[in-house]
């Protein structure tokens, strides 16, 4: 279990009772519990849905979903999002567009993608039946913690240091298998097939976004690591929508 804690304190702010030990490649080898942090996360949103539901309206209930999920990671793949809408806007060749991601500053186009991306989010939710709403929040963030896995695995660096490089030194085939079963079975036990077709969905969006940053970039960075979970989470909460409207 001790690598799981390293995957929450990685994707989470929540405190640790105890010191944590870590080792040389323990953050990509953490990477087979990505989902089981992500599930985690659902859990404490699902679980703040259901005190606030009976006192708040549901606008307000949702929107304070989608900041309490913006704060309990740090806000750790927003900063993914605003970076990379950045560097497509500098359209510039590969070296610009990995020194526009690691600038600090954000400029325009990552603040209008980052604003359209939590929009977009709390719009879905807003927009969820209620019937499945607490099942949407406890499978969205580990569907998008897995697609951080599918982003790591098999990459190659598009650059020698930085998170992105911290994890593809330690993830690999086990990882992805491992993090892979428990993304499915939480699809199933949560949506039956409809869970296991969305995320079939999340799987080939992902890879197209793999194959683009190979293509531009030469590899993934952290930046697109967490932009691609950003996007996932969007996604994945259309989907549903969008499945149980139909």
């Amino acid at each position: 279990m001790r690598l799981y804690f390293v995957a929450l304190q990685f994707l989470t702010i929540i405190p640790l009772p105890f010191r944590l030990r870590w080792e040389e490649n323990d953050l990509g080898r953490s990477m087979a519990f990505f989902p089981l942090a992500g599930l985690t996360i659902g859990g404490l949103l699902a679980g703040v849905d259901f005190l606030l539901t009976p006192h708040l309206p549901r606008p307000v209930a949702d929107l304070l979903l989608v900041a309490i999920l913006a704060g309990v990671t740090g806000a750790l793949h927003h900063d993914g999002l605003a970076d990379v809408c950045d560097g497509l806007a500098a359209r510039g060749p590969r070296e610009r567009f990995l020194a526009v991601m690691k600038d600090s500053r954000i400029g325009a186009v990552g603040v209008v993608g980052l604003v359209l991306g939590l929009l977009l989010k709390y719009q879905a939710l807003l927009a969820m039946p209620p019937e499945f709403k607490r099942q949407a929040l406890f499978f969205f963030p580990a569907v998008a913690r897995f697609a951080q896995v599918q982003m790591t695995v098999g990459a190659r660096r598009a650059r020698e240091d930085g998170l992105g490089a911290a994890c593809i030194a330690g993830a690999g085939v086990t990882q992805f298998v491992v993090a892979g079963a428990v993304t499915l079975a939480a699809a199933y036990l949560l949506f039956e097939f409809k869970g296991i077709a969305c995320c079939a969905v999340l799987y080939v969006f992902t890879w197209g976004l793999k194959v683009w940053s190979h293509r531009r970039l030469g590899g993934v960075t952290g930046d697109v690591i967490g932009c691609a979970s950003e996007l996932n989470e969007v996604v994945c909460l259309l989907i549903i929508v969008g499945m149980h409207r139909m």
